[in-house]
Formats: C-alpha cells, sequence, structure tokens
C-alpha cells in the first residue's frame, strides 16, 4: 500500500471523502491542496528532498477565484508531475463523465485509474487505491472505455493539437506556422491536411465544422 499521497481537490466535501477513503486503507502521510501550483511545488520539494510522493489524486477541473495558478488544471497537473517523476501514480477523481476525455486520459497521458465523483464514488475511490497499489489499472464501475475500434484511441498528440488550433478559430492553412512557433514536427501544411482528412474519415464527417463538432461531442477536445 502506498505510504506517502498528493490530493488535489479544491472542494472541501470531496477532500474529506478522500480523506475518509484514505484512512480506512491505512494511510497517513497525506498533503491535500485546493491549487495545482502548490501541489506541483510539493512534489518538487518531496523529490528534492528523496522522500516522493507516491500517488497522485486529483480532480480535473478546478475554479478560478481570483487567485493566478500557472498549472490551471488537473491535466496540466499531471503533465508537470508526471514530466518530473515518471514513476508517479495517478488517479483521477471527477465528475466528468465523458468516455473520449477519459478515453484520451488512459491512453495519452498514462493515468492509472479514473473514479466518476458520484453515488458510491468512496466505495469506487478505495477499489482504485488498492487496485493501483497492485500495479493495476481501474476505472468506476459504470463507466466503460470505448473499443480501439471506436475511434478515440486513433487520435495522437499530435492529431489532438491540430483539432485544438481549428477550434481556437486557425484557419488550417495557418496552422503549420503554429506548429513551428511551438517546435512542433511534422509541420508542412501536407502534414496537417493529411492528418484533417484521416481523422474526418475516422469519425465520418465530410467538413472541419463537423470534424470539431464530433470531437467536441466525444470529449476529445
Amino acid at each position: 500500500m502506498f505510504k506517502k499521497v498528493l490530493v488535489a481537490e479544491d472542494h472541501e466535501s470531496s477532500n474529506f471523502s478522500v480523506q475518509k477513503v484514505l484512512q480506512e486503507v491505512q494511510i497517513t502521510d497525506v498533503d491535500f491542496f485546493y491549487y495545482c501550483d502548490d501541489a506541483f511545488l510539493a512534489l518538487q520539494k518531496s523529490f528534492e528532498n528523496h522522500a516522493p510522493y507516491q500517488l497522485l489524486i486529483t480532480d480535473l477541473s478546478f475554479e478560478e477565484d481570483g487567485n493566478p495558478q500557472r498549472i490551471s488544471d488537473g491535466r496540466e497537473l499531471i503533465k508537470n508531475c508526471r514530466d518530473l517523476y515518471p514513476e508517479l501514480k495517478v488517479i483521477v477523481f471527477s465528475a466528468e463523465h465523458r468516455l473520449g476525455v477519459i478515453d484520451l486520459l488512459f491512453s495519452n497521458m498514462g493515468i492509472d485509474a479514473y473514479v466518476r465523483k458520484a453515488r458510491l464514488d468512496s466505495r469506487e475511490l478505495r477499489k482504485a487505491i488498492e487496485k493501483v497499489a497492485n500495479d493495476e489499472t481501474y476505472i468506476s464501475h459504470d463507466l466503460k472505455l470505448p473499443e480501439k475500434s471506436m475511434n478515440t484511441l486513433e487520435f495522437s498528440n499530435f492529431d489532438i493539437t491540430i483539432l485544438q488550433f481549428l477550434n481556437d478559430g486557425i484557419l488550417q492553412k495557418n496552422i503549420p506556422k503554429k506548429l513551428q512557433e511551438k517546435g512542433i514536427y511534422p509541420n508542412s501544411l501536407s502534414s496537417v491536411e493529411k492528418r484533417i482528412n484521416a481523422m474526418k474519415i475516422v469519425l465520418t464527417v465530410s467538413n472541419t465544422e463537423e470534424l470539431i463538432a464530433s470531437c467536441r461531442e466525444i470529449g476529445i477536445i
């Protein structure tokens, strides 16, 4: 079982729920943070002190309250923490229910478990902690990820970056420049066009507007 756990959650009621579950599984070395920046700083310090956290439990969404944050949501927190400490186990505890979003958390970010905030979520969180402690993955019993043939696993980080640019209103012809600015390869117009056309085929849509609408619906963007 884990000995040292980091929790990033900005709702007190959810914090109490997580705390109760951790007590039930006899984990006592736990630090709770309402802001992602504070959670990441704590991870950095633990790593520098050669006593890193073993598990991160985080929400995906954090409400803005006027306190500027460099890391604004759970996805960014996971990425930053994993970049620093790849061995860190991650459980996402969130109200998000779109399977496309959850699927990408597993396939692109490599999370270890996903627990949806809903009825009986404390029981589900306990199961997740126990499974992850045994190097297994876990997802809430009321959720089922799509099969590989169901589209979301076909999308790479490069594809998602292109989709986000399109969703932000950037014209297809201008995307190569944006990719170059971010140091992303490939970044030619032909590469962008090829990926957009491939995604249209996967989602059986005929134009870019339908592509973006479909990706929003299933939670890819």
